[in-house]
C-alpha cells in the first residue's frame, strides 16, 4: 500500500480521539504486512519498532497522531469521510501517512544504526493527552531517547516548505471553569440578593487583566439562567489559559504562577460582592519547547533538500508537549499549500504532494540524528 492510499482510508474512515479502534486495526494490519513489528499502545494507539545495527539501545522515536474531529466535512473529495459528523479535519491522516511512509523505507533499506520507533499515537485532541498515557506506560524503559519528532501540517506554508522554532513554540493549555454562588432572587430586590451575574461580569474583567506576553487568559461561555428580572443563584464561566516559560525557569512555573493569580482575582470578587466561587482548573499539555541543538540540526538539513523557514511561537497548544518534558524533543511543521484552508475547518483539504516531502525530510532527519 502506498502511503497516499494508507492517508485515503484513515480520511474516509475517521475516528474520534481514543475511540480509534479501527484505524489501530488498519494501521497494525499495513504495517505487519511490511514485516514490520508493532503492538498496542494506550489502547488505541500503535507502536512499531525497527531495529538496526549497532547499538540498539540508542532510539529515536517517529511521532503521528491519529484522531479525528467532531466535524462534518464538505470538501467534496472522492474520499471524503463515510463517517458523519466526522473529519480528519487537522492532516492527522496526513501525519500518520508520512510516518507509514517512512517506516516503510526504513524497513526496506535498513540503513540505519539504532533502534527506531514509530508511534501512531492517539488522543491529541482533548485532555488528558494520547501522549500522557503512551508515557504513562513507559515504552522506552530500556533505551536511549536521543529524540523524539513530531511534525504538523500548515496550510500557511507551501509543499516543500518546513517550519522551525527552538525553544518555546507551542503554549501549556488548561480548561478553565467557574461557578459563581450566591442568593439569587427578585432583580429589583437588590438589598436581598448577591448579585452573581455583576460578580461573574466583574469576575471576567479581572481575569482577562492577566493576560500578558506569556499568558492568554480567556473567558468563551458564561451561563446565567436568570431573566429580565430575575438574578440566578449561579453563574458559570468557562474559558482557556495558555502560558510560556520564561528562558531558564522551572517548567510549569508560569503556569504555576497564572494559578495563584488566578485564585487571588476570585478571592477579590467574591470578597467584594459576597459571593462563593468555586475553580476547576482541568491542567493540560505542557509547553511545546524544542530542543536547540535538534532544531538546528534539522533547519540545517531542511535547507540542503527543501526550504527552512522560521517560525514565531503559537498560543495554540499540542500534547507533544509531554514528550518534551521527558526527552529531547522536536516540533516542526509541515506546508500543505495555502489551497488547503483553515485546519478545524469542514473544508481543510491538504496538498497530498506534501506526503512524499514529509517523508523525505523525516526519513533524512532520522538518518542524520542516528
Amino acid at each position: 500500500m502506498t502511503p497516499q492510499e494508507f492517508r485515503r482510508h484513515l480520511h474516509a474512515h475517521p475516528e474520534l480521539s481514543f475511540e480509534e479502534h479501527h484505524t489501530a486495526e488498519f494501521i497494525e494490519e499495513r504495517l505487519r504486512e511490511e514485516g514490520i513489528e508493532c503492538r498496542r499502545i494506550a489502547e488505541t494507539g500503535v507502536l512499531a519498532r525497527l531495529e538496526g545495527s549497532g547499538d540498539l539501545s540508542r532510539a529515536i522515536v517517529l511521532r503521528a497522531d491519529i484522531d479525528a474531529l467532531p466535524v462534518c466535512e464538505q470538501t467534496g473529495l472522492e474520499y471524503a469521510s463515510q463517517r458523519e459528523g466526522v473529519m480528519h479535519a487537522c492532516g492527522h491522516d496526513i501525519h500518520a501517512a508520512v510516518l507509514f511512509g517512512v517506516l516503510q523505507r526504513l524497513h526496506r533499506e535498513h540503513n540505519f544504526n539504532g533502534t527506531i520507533f514509530g508511534l501512531f499515537q492517539p488522543g491529541e485532541e482533548c485532555n488528558p493527552g494520547g501522549a500522557s498515557k503512551v508515557l504513562a506506560e513507559n515504552p522506552f524503559e530500556h533505551y536511549d531517547i536521543v529524540a523524539v519528532i513530531g511534525e504538523h501540517t500548515d496550510s500557511t506554508l507551501e509543499v516543500g516548505e518546513f517550519g522551525f522554532k527552538s525553544g518555546n513554540f507551542m503554549a501549556s493549555s488548561d480548561e478553565l471553569r467557574f461557578r459563581v454562588h450566591g442568593r439569587g432572587g427578585h432583580a429589583a430586590m437588590r438589598d436581598k440578593i448577591d448579585d452573581t451575574v455583576t460578580a461573574a461580569a466583574a469576575l471576567t474583567l479581572a481575569l482577562n487583566a492577566l493576560n500578558d506576553n506569556d499568558t492568554v487568559l480567556s473567558i468563551g461561555h458564561v451561563t446565567a439562567d436568570g431573566a429580565t428580572n430575575v438574578i440566578p443563584n449561579e453563574v458559570a464561566l468557562e474559558g482557556t489559559l495558555r502560558t510560556f516559560e520564561q528562558p531558564g525557569s522551572e517548567p510549569g512555573t508560569a503556569r504555576a504562577r497564572a494559578w495563584s493569580n488566578i485564585e487571588d482575582a476570585v478571592g477579590a470578587i467574591d470578597k467584594k460582592y459576597g459571593t462563593t466561587t468555586t475553580i476547576d482548573i482541568n491542567r493540560g499539555y505542557p509547553c511545546v519547547a524544542n530542543d536547540e541543538q535538534l532544531t538546528a540540526t534539522a533547519k540545517e538539513l531542511c535547507a540542503k533538500h527543501f526550504t527552512a523557514k522560521d517560525l514565531q511561537r503559537r498560543y495554540t497548544a499540542e500534547d507533544f508537549g509531554f514528550y518534551c518534558e521527558r526527552y529531547p524533543s522536536l516540533f516542526y511543521r509541515l506546508g500543505v499549500g495555502e489551497q488547503a484552508g483553515r485546519s478545524h475547518s469542514s473544508t481543510f483539504a491538504p496538498d497530498e504532494r506534501a506526503i512524499e516531502a514529509g517523508i523525505e525530510f523525516m526519513l533524512r532527519l532520522a538518518l542524520k540524528i542516528l
